[in-house]
């Protein structure tokens, strides 16, 4: 059983045994209108055990998890509420003489009011729960006289009223606290696995640094920097390759750098930028950019090819090709390929 369950059941029971204080007539000869009581317990009963029963409903826009989250009740039964404080009461005092007014079964409704708006308020409506206690102040008042409503459990009422405020507005602020520290941890563990993540692809990096040019420094290392011809073509690949890791991580798989390696040893200049663009894209989404890009690479030809992340929210990748023209002199080139890869959707 939840706490929820037990401390309904409780309300439930005490409620039911202030009611039944009002049928214990003690002084049958001050009772005038016994019709009026019996319905006064008609009329609470049912309110007050539809105030402990009743679901609420969560507040619109109020984030999961924080004290805004609670159920609230709605107006209607505020207004039930309300009409039980005023009718109740005076129900009550009306059904007696004078001299039986202060006899515990009529004086059963101060504490009975103050128990259903202890109830509201612990529903969260304080402005309704001090309204009901105006209304029953004011008519214990008329009625019995200050002094004697107070000595009579008004007092009683009122604590319990405002200690129902007190335990809120410190559940209301331990929620709030406890809210704040879940988002905080979620910030922390997030944190902590992007660390995580970012550490094991610099590790990634690093063993694939070490793959590609660990080789080669030894082998210049061994010769004294004296490499023949085709090895020093190797250094040259290596050392792009290289590059290629360092600039452009994320553009890259096996199937790029396989494509890549193919284009340089056909004696084109690659050249890579990662300018941002892929930042956000999933694996699956990074898959299809590749994939793309490796086809692209596949039939190029060109002298230079310049493939550049795009932040444009269409296009994800720009390979942009560019060779010597017929008669064109100097450093004049023109462009003979230009592909756009689109983000995937």
């Amino acid at each position: 059983m939840t706490v929820r369950a037990v401390l309904s059941v409780i309300a439930l029971a005490f409620t039911a045994y202030l009611a039944a204080r009002g049928l214990l007539w003690t002084s049958p000869e001050t009772v005038e209108r016994g019709w009026l009581i019996i319905a006064a317990l008609v009329l609470y009963l049912p309110i007050a055990w539809l105030w402990i029963l009743l679901p609420g409903s969560r507040r619109p826009g109020a984030p999961v998890g924080t004290p805004g989250e609670r159920s609230t009740i709605p107006g209607w039964a505020a207004a039930l509420a309300l009409v039980a404080s005023a009718v109740v009461p005076n129900a009550a005092f009306l059904a007696v003489v004078p001299d039986g007014r202060t006899q515990p079964f009529v004086t059963w409704v101060i504490g009975g009011i103050g128990a259903l708006m202890t109830i509201v308020m612990v529903r969260h409506r304080p402005i309704v729960a001090w309204i009901g206690m105006v209304v029953l102040a004011v008519s214990a008042s008329v009625w019995l006289g200050v002094l004697s409503a107070l000595s009579l459990g008004l007092v009683g009422s009122l604590v319990w009223v405002i200690l129902a405020q007190l335990m809120s507005i410190a559940l209301d602020r331990t929620a709030r606290d406890a809210a704040q520290l879940s988002d905080l941890q979620q910030a922390a563990s997030a944190w902590q696995a992007a660390q995580s993540g970012r550490q094991r692809e610099r590790r990634l990096h690093v063993q694939r640094a070490l793959a590609i040019a660990g080789p080669m420094l030894a082998r210049v290392i061994e010769t004294g920097g004296n490499l023949r011809p085709s090895e020093r073509d190797t250094a040259r690949l290596a050392e792009q390759s290289l590059r290629d890791e360092l600039r452009s991580p994320r553009l890259l798989d096996q199937g790029v750098r396989a494509e890549i390696d193919a284009a340089r040893r056909r004696g084109s200049a690659v050249t890579l930028f990662d300018e941002g663009g892929l930042d956000g894209l999933d694996a699956p989404a990074l898959g299809e950019i590749r994939a793309e890009l490796a086809d692209i690479l596949r039939g190029a030809v060109s002298e230079r090819l310049i493939i550049r992340t795009s932040p444009h929210n269409g296009i994800a990748v720009t390979v942009v090709g560019r060779s010597t023209g017929e008669g064109a002199g100097g450093d004049d080139d023109e462009v003979d390929l230009w592909r756009e890869i689109r983000r995937p959707r």
